[in-house]
């Protein structure tokens, strides 16, 4: 059975989706799964080794050049990869009109949440099978809900896995027992003082830890200059391709991060994870993993470098506890 995924942004949302295709595996040896993804996430998709084909597409670019040619030439060269490929079943995971529209381009049944589930109850105008999964669930155990129905199993919800792997690639210098500070995100509000920043990166290194800080715009590698001055032991990594900052976060011993998409990952990797939010809810988007933890600030207050070092520390050692177990077994 060959099944088109799409799940087309953001970040967070991708990695949320991984556990599902992990049942799938596992209960649904003879299912195969292509994806349809915005293009800036392509790499984060790839990850996963159970992924073939990976569609992409462009909707926050078309959208802004809506009558210009090459968009809707591109959408069309989309429609016939996606019509080609002959998928017995595509699955929306996403629950908006925009995806809905997308999954419809396949010429196959496609299956969704229902009208009462969806973020966007009219993207069920779109759907063949439609299926109800309570909103006020975490986005993965959603997701896992929506493939289990869809392919007619009962997903294990005790366990969590990704199954994605961390590509091979990095940079010399980002071994060995490194803590990697996802400093960067897309809102003000969202966004730890510098000090702070600082303050965590000293107190890591009283631990033994080298801290890693990189940068992906001009005000992120402005914080990230500001973290390397003033700890000169911290690793910076320039500005690098997706795959590069996937690869050194993998591999890291630790990573303290603000609400973003690589902080996603890092859970999902399994790397012990500590998440800042100050202004957003985690409760159903947070990350997810078996050693992650959030740390939400109170109306008002704040989170200090010593509770986020603390909290690195606790998850550090329920990791290797859990590896001493394995060992044991």
């Amino acid at each position: 059975m060959k099944i088109l995924i799409v799940k087309t942004s953001s970040m967070g949302d991708v990695i949320h989706t991984f556990p599902a295709v992990e049942d799938a595996r596992r209960h649904r040896p003879d299912v195969s799964f292509d994806w349809c993804v915005e293009e800036a996430f392509a790499g984060i998709v790839a990850l996963h080794p159970a992924i073939g084909t990976i569609h992409t597409v462009a909707i926050r670019r078309w959208r802004k050049r809506l009558f210009n040619s090459d968009t809707w030439h591109e959408a069309g060269k989309l429609r016939r990869a996606l019509r080609a490929a002959g998928y017995d079943l595509v699955i929306d995971a996403q629950g908006l009109l925009k995806s809905a529209v997308v999954a419809k381009q396949a010429a196959a049944p496609v299956a969704g949440f229902d009208r009462a589930s969806a973020r966007e109850p009219s993207a069920t105008l779109f759907y063949d099978h439609r299926y109800g999964v309570p909103r006020d669930l975490h986005a993965i155990e959603r997701t896992r809900r929506l493939f289990g129905l869809a392919l007619g199993y009962q997903p294990d919800l005790s366990g969590l896995q990704s199954g994605i792997v961390p590509p091979a690639d990095g940079l010399a210098g980002t071994s060995g027992n490194t803590a990697f500070l996802l400093h960067g995100t897309s809102r003000e509000d969202k966004k730890w003082p510098v000090k702070d920043w600082i303050e965590t990166a000293g107190l890591l290194l009283e631990r033994k830890m080298t801290p890693v800080v990189t940068w992906s715009n001009e005000p992120e590698k402005a914080v990230a200059e500001a973290i390397a001055r003033a700890v000169p032991q911290a690793v910076l990594v320039p500005k690098s391709p997706l795959a590069v900052i996937a690869a050194i976060i993998g591999r890291s011993a630790l990573v303290i991060g603000a609400d973003t998409g690589l902080t996603h990952l890092a859970s999902a990797f399994g790397v012990p994870t500590v998440a800042i939010f100050l202004a957003t809810e985690p409760g159903l988007t947070g990350p997810r993993g078996p050693y992650a933890s959030t740390l939400l600030a109170a109306p008002g207050g704040r989170i200090t470098p010593a509770e986020a070092a603390a909290e690195a520390e606790r998850l550090i050692g329920l990791q290797a506890l859990g590896r001493a177990g394995a060992d044991r077994d």
